[in-house]
């Protein structure tokens, strides 16, 4: 067995933070595991699938966050040891059950592994999950490095289980995606045995597992972080570095250990800078710390995204005595360090830099000068953009069409997912709203009501066929209750595609390659009765009438399905395009044309490119995918498709 899974204790593997994570969760002995895909968290549960198995344990991609939670909740309410993974968008989602759930207790170990994306690389938002830990008394790890991610996975369950509560771990985008030496441990062997035992040990005639609104159970959380604090004094997670008096101390944890580590030597100031690292983030270890506050009068804290460890560490301040020296806190309420978007290690060594009175240069005045004076026309320029061949960019070429016929100022609310891009010149500028997943179904229903105040432009909704099971169908719902005016547009390319392909419940087969039943969305919306009408995307004409069609209807909502598989998923199936599109010379004009160079400056697909010397538009070979549906849209029919 390879991968993660690999029976070699002792050995060292090269994986990702999210590999790392997975692995240490296989150490710690799981029993089922469960996710929504989401960058970044994604292959945790990937890694996870594709051995489970092999290694005799449960793995599902869910339908959402929520449900991921519940069914890892349930195993270890049974006893077996569960981990359940997503994004920080997810636990938005999943924040409802997890509330309860940290009143009632637990069964076997149970992890929740929150993956935060700074700079919002991949995500519709930047939130800092710390700060939910706290809220609901969570106790939160966080790993500084590969290492540390399998290592401290591990140690979360046996956490868990000495507390009966759920574990949070905390990652980010930089540990998750980057790649690291891991040294394996043990893989246990002994087989589980599942039993649901629900009677409380405190109170027999009360069931065990059930969040009553008691003053009492929140009393017993405290206890439980009480707990969970004393344990986190002698942490192996938490280290301290540097000297016994320094100039000053740095309180970090995470990514942004590395990156302090790297600023301090970069600055040769290993003797006079100390590092307090932390790993176990919420409760804090207040005796750890407080012990190591006295090593300097200057303390800076480094930390991603919100003030989290400044605001905590600063509470515990105001609470030692009087005559205690205070020292002064470098970092975002001082300025020094945003409280958003990620660090790195040059922004640390600017701000230790500052704090010391030092000056330093990462590279000679000469070099950055020359770099300077290089043209910016040397970059090509590179947009967001749906890749080649994708039905998207066909949908919103028909839903800009209608919507122009239509001529009553219509538009399109979404939400996130591939068709994102529809923000932008990828989709032709007309997604004009985007939040959360079947946020886009749930405001048009809200504008969809507004008729009595005059209202009358056309509202599409957008969503993915995995967002339409995640969470816009109880927006749909809604909408046909309250007869909301508007139209659902369904971009079915069967497969959550944004975030590597994973199956969902309208492809027919589960998460570890089982066929199961597909549910049929068709049937499912006319079953709730809603007009229905599906097309190909890249029969544009049809397509084009069909939204024409529907927007111009009153009344409930409608809901058009534009169903065209992916076309990355497609080609790596078939291997072979359906057809060769190539342009005719003697019929594109170029400039004289009229059309202002439709295909390559609008409709903009990668695989039409526009050749400069010829004065002509030309195909890639190379990235077009043979879906040809740039023959329909040229003017002059200049674009030829010819089946394989």
């Amino acid at each position: 067995m390879s991968g993660v899974g690999i029976d070699a204790p002792g050995s060292t593997q090269l994986f990702i933070g999210n590999e790392a994570i997975a692995r240490g969760a296989l150490e710690a002995g799981i029993g089922v595991a469960s996710a929504y895909p989401g960058t970044p968290s994604t292959e945790i549960m990937a890694s996870l699938i594709s051995v489970a198995k092999e290694m005799n344990f449960y793995a599902e991609w869910s339908v959402n966050e929520k449900v991921a939670m519940e069914v890892a909740a349930g195993a270890s309410f049974a006893g077996i040891r569960a981990i359940t993974s997503m994004k920080q968008n997810g636990v938005n989602v999943a924040f409802d059950f997890l509330a309860n759930l940290v009143m009632s207790g637990i069964g076997a170990g149970l992890v929740l592994v929150s993956c935060d994306d700074p700079s919002t690389i991949s995500s519709s938002n930047e939130q800092d999950l710390r700060n939910i830990a706290k809220w609901l008394d969570i106790p939160l790890l966080e790993p500084a490095t590969f290492q540390e991610a399998k290592d401290m996975t591990k140690w979360a369950f046996d956490l868990a289980e000495e507390l009966n509560t759920i574990c949070m771990i905390r990652s980010v985008t930089r540990i998750a995606h980057a790649r690291g030496n891991v040294r394996l441990g043990e893989l246990p062997k002994k087989e589980q045995k599942a039993h649901f035992d629900s009677i409380c040990p405190v109170v027999p005639t009360l069931p065990k597992f059930i969040s009553y609104p008691s003053a009492w159970l929140h009393s017993q959380l405290h206890a439980k972080l009480d707990k969970a604090r004393e344990l986190f004094e002698s942490s192996p997670f938490n280290w301290y570095t540097g000297p016994e008096e320094a100039e000053l101390l740095i309180i970090t944890g995470g990514s942004c250990w590395l990156y302090s580590l790297e600023a301090v030597k970069a600055l040769k100031l290993e003797n006079k800078v100390g590092i307090l690292k932390l790993g176990t983030i919420w409760p804090l270890p207040r005796k750890l710390i407080e012990l190591h506050l006295g090593k300097s009068q200057k303390i800076l804290m480094v930390e991603e995204i919100d003030p989290f460890l400044e605001g905590s560490i600063k509470e515990l301040v105001a609470d030692l005595p009087p005559a205690t020296p205070r020292p002064t806190f470098y970092g975002k309420h001082s300025g020094h360090i945003n409280a958003y978007g990620e660090l790195n290690p040059d922004l640390v060594i600017e701000v230790i830099a500052s704090i010391m009175n030092l000056t330093y240069e990462s590279r000679p005045a000469e070099y950055s000068k020359k770099a300077e004076e290089i043209p910016f026309t040397y970059m090509p320029p590179r947009i967001m953009t749906f890749c080649s061949g994708c039905p998207h960019r066909a949908t919103f070429w028909a839903i800009k069409n209608a919507l122009r016929l239509d001529g009553r100022d219509g538009f399109v609310t979404g939400d996130i997912g591939c068709y994102t891009l529809a923000i932008g010149p990828a989709g032709f500028f007309q997604m004009r709203t985007m939040y959360c997943m079947g946020a886009g179904a749930g405001v048009a229903n809200g504008l969809g009501k507004l008729g009595q105040f005059g209202f009358n432009q056309p509202v599409l909704a957008v969503c993915g066929d995995s967002t339409f099971f995640h969470a816009a169908i109880p927006a749909l719902i809604n909408g046909i209750y309250n007869k909301s005016n508007f139209t659902l547009v369904i971009l079915d390319n069967n497969a959550t595609a944004m975030t590597g392909f994973q199956p969902h419940p309208g492809t027919g087969v589960t998460g570890m390659g089982e066929i199961t039943t597909a549910v049929d969305m068709e049937a499912l919306c006319h079953s709730l009765g809603v007009q229905v009408e599906v097309c190909d995307p890249f029969d544009l004409e049809n397509s084009t009438a069909t939204l024409l069609k529907a927007i111009a209807q009153d009344g409930g909502p409608r809901v058009v399905i534009m169903r065209r598989e992916c076309e990355l998923v497609r080609g790596r199936r078939d291997k072979k395009p359906p057809y060769k599109v190539h342009v005719d010379p003697d019929k594109c004009l170029g400039e004289a044309c009229g059309c202002d160079r439709l295909c390559t400056r609008i409709f903009g697909c990668p695989g039409l490119v526009w050749d400069s010397e010829s004065g002509k538009a030309t195909i890639d070979e190379t990235i077009c995918t043979g879906c040809g549906v740039c023959t329909d849209i040229c003017p002059q029919g200049a674009i030829i498709r010819e089946a394989v």
